[in-house]
């Protein structure tokens, strides 16, 4: 008798639901991390009906910028990784806090990643290597005392005096600070450039400044059991599709209308899938949520004998981007993001191997077992080239007599130390050959080569251009000002002290959006204040010191 009532009374709830949103739909643009964790929102704090969720995906894969596939024949790939921070990534995990382990019953994807990185801590013992294959010292950040008075100066400048102001201008009058450990370390471990936005690496530096004291060990990065698209985004999917959300691949959006008027409202969304065009038209309690810039436009790859191709014309999520910021004020500008592809790329490539020979020489060279260590950095590589070898298997469907271990190259445009071609002119079989030449490994090389089954190059023309210099009006608001029913989630977006190139930025961007739009009175996780900690500041200070 209990089970009927409770029963009916389930069924009372979901009829009621159903009723107060009636036929409400809400179409996310594009389908990374944001916009899965935007459909989250929706339905974990909004009990809105899954099935009036629709994600409209240009790619045949969701996830966007958070991938990983491949097979034992071909090889495996990961475009690159996204690093989480236990201590500042306040909403990814409250959000993954939320979401079922697909492996362990009863416990959640939260609780899964942080359990395996704290069986598996990183200690970086190999950050920085020079062109000798010396491990060097970086205990010491180099600083001297212009480069601590440039550094001191710039945290206590008010971001509303960088405009489009790059880091070399900054340090200018200070050539040294490029030359320190400090630089080298912060640079790749974030794929900063000297002509990056000096508003974004005050960002970084305010609010990783609780890493500002282990930089040299990265002991504050979190890692997944797998690849991200395995520990994250599949779960998340797997979450969604038991409520029904509809997800549209291959669905490419080429443009929204709106109404006449000085608001922002979406009326029409236009989209071609499989060659044919289509117009999406939208009621008047309808959402519009798009994710206005993709870091992964673009994307190409290659394989051990060909190279990835530089392909920048027509980035489709910037191209939309333009397109609907010529139509209203308050969407932002694209151009200084997705306008010097030259300036924004940088080349991965994934090295997968029959057996373990390669990462058994890596792991006595760097004193890191898989999975323990970060990037190790050749500083100096023309390329300006790293590596990370990951715990294995990285991948679910990985094999145990196969590895894999990702690297990438800052400067593509450069000629190899050894190889005599540009990085993004190299085939992966060039790229590996390169790195076993900074390793000094020259004369197992020919028993490495005979174990390689792929190593697969990525192209990325526009992966940084988030961090490319700007005013604070090229990025728009979450939700523009007179909008009724359009968000923006991307790292494109202004959100206040928080730093793009995360995780956390796209899903405190989501939850932004859909609590605003819906009207939703709960709180956002705010960004955690290590900057103004006593403790920590005392910590960075003595680490400038070192």
């Amino acid at each position: 008798m209990l089970d009927s009532q409770t029963n009916t009374i389930e069924h009372m709830e979901v009829t009621s639901m159903k009723k107060e949103f009636g036929n409400r739909q809400v179409y996310f643009v594009g389908g990374g991390l944001a916009s899965l964790a935007g459909a989250t929102y929706l339905i974990r704090d909004c009990d809105f009906p899954g099935e009036n969720i629709h994600i409209l995906e240009g790619m045949h894969i969701l996830g966007g910028s958070n991938d990983g596939a491949g097979d034992k024949m071909q090889g495996f790939v990961c475009r690159g990784g996204r690093m989480l921070n236990e201590e500042t990534y306040e909403n990814t995990w409250e959000l993954l806090s939320s979401i079922p382990s697909m492996e362990q019953e009863g416990v959640s994807v939260c609780d899964e990643i942080l359990a395996f990185d704290h069986a598996h801590p990183t200690h970086a013992n190999a950050r920085l290597i020079n062109k000798d294959g010396e491990v060097l010292d970086v205990m010491s950040m180099g600083f001297n005392t212009a480069d601590r008075l440039a550094l001191g100066r710039l945290m206590i400048t008010p971001e509303e005096k960088l405009d489009n102001l790059r880091i070399c201008d900054w340090f200018a009058d200070t050539p040294h600070f490029f030359e320190t450990n400090f630089w080298y370390m912060w640079q790749t471990t974030f794929a900063f450039q000297k002509w990056s936005s000096l508003f974004e690496f005050r960002r970084y530096m305010n609010r990783m400044m609780f890493e500002f004291s282990r930089i040299q060990t990265l002991e504050g990065v979190t890692r997944t059991p797998y690849n991200q698209y395995d520990s994250i985004i599949l779960p998340i999917k797997t979450y969604l599709d038991g409520y029904g959300v509809d997800f549209s691949l291959k669905y490419t959006v080429t443009d929204l209308d709106f109404a006449e008027g000085d608001g922002i409202t979406v009326t029409a969304i236009h989209y071609e899938q499989d060659g044919k065009s289509g117009v999406i038209q939208l009621e008047k309690d309808d959402l519009c949520i798009v994710t206005n810039g993709c870091m992964t436009d673009n994307a190409t790859l290659g394989d051990l004998n060909t190279p990835a191709t530089m392909v920048y014309e027509n980035p489709m999520s910037g191209n939309l981007w333009a397109k609907i910021a010529a139509k209203k004020e308050g969407l932002g500008n694209p151009t200084p993001f997705f306008g010097n592809p030259e300036e924004t790329n940088w080349e991965s490539f994934t090295v997968t191997c029959k057996g373990d020979k390669l990462l058994k020489m890596i792991e006595k060279y760097s004193r890191n077992k898989p999975g323990s260590g970060a990037l190790m950095t050749f500083k100096d590589s023309n390329w300006l080239m790293s590596i990370v070898v990951a715990a294995q298997p990285h991948f679910k469907n990985q094999p145990a007599d196969k590895t894999i271990f990702w690297g990438y190259g800052l400067y593509t445009d450069k000629e190899g130390n050894y190889v005599k071609k540009p990085m993004r002119d190299c085939t992966g079989k060039e790229m590996l050959i390169e790195l076993l030449h900074h390793l000094h490994m020259e004369e197992d090389m020919e028993e490495i080569m005979d174990s390689v089954v792929n190593v697969i190059p990525c192209m990325m023309p526009y992966i940084v251009s988030q961090f490319q210099p700007r005013a604070m009006s090229d990025r728009p608001k979450v939700v523009p000002d007179g909008s009724t029913n359009l968000g923006l989630i991307s790292q494109f977006v202004e959100i206040p002290e928080d730093m793009v190139f995360t995780e956390e930025y796209s899903i405190r961007a989501a939850r932004i959006a859909v609590y605003t739009l819906m009207g939703l009175n709960k709180k956002v996780c705010p960004v955690t204040p290590h900057m103004y900690d006593v403790r920590t500041l005392l910590k960075a200070l003595n680490t400038s010191y070192r």
